[in-house]
């Protein structure tokens, strides 16, 4: 059974840090393309980054370049999202997902995703 696991969420004030964890058991995680996903009430979910199966390329969407970092541990199956200087408008729950067909590139659009995380909630306070 594939699961992903997020963890990391929390409250923050605006200009804080904090760091996203995304746990994955049932596959291994350099086998797919991983990306960051957020969601905030009355919002549709958007793209935050991703990064590609193979040669770990990165991608990240305009409101967050320059403040968020995706990377994976490999030997920890583990994927994360850095996320500095945060902004209220970044407050949503944050998702992980994994997708298997791309292999140089990965997207930034929800829907070619095949394996979801259940979340973790990022408050950002003003």
């Amino acid at each position: 059974e594939v699961q992903l696991v997020e963890s990391g969420g929390g409250s923050v004030q605006a200009g804080g840090s904090l760091r996203l964890s995304c746990t994955a058991s049932g596959l291994t995680l350099d086998a797919y393309a991983m990306g960051w996903f957020r969601q905030a009430p009355g919002k549709e979910r958007e793209g935050v980054s991703c990064i590609s199966r193979r040669r770990g390329r990165t991608y990240y969407a305009d409101s967050v370049k320059g403040r968020f970092t995706i990377s994976r541990d490999n030997a920890k199956n583990t994927l994360y999202l850095q996320m500095n200087d945060l902004k209220p408008e970044d407050t949503a729950m944050y998702y992980c997902a994994a997708d298997f067909r791309q292999a140089d590139s990965c997207s930034l659009s929800w829907s070619v995703y095949d394996y979801w995380g259940q979340g973790t909630q990022v408050t950002v306070s003003s």
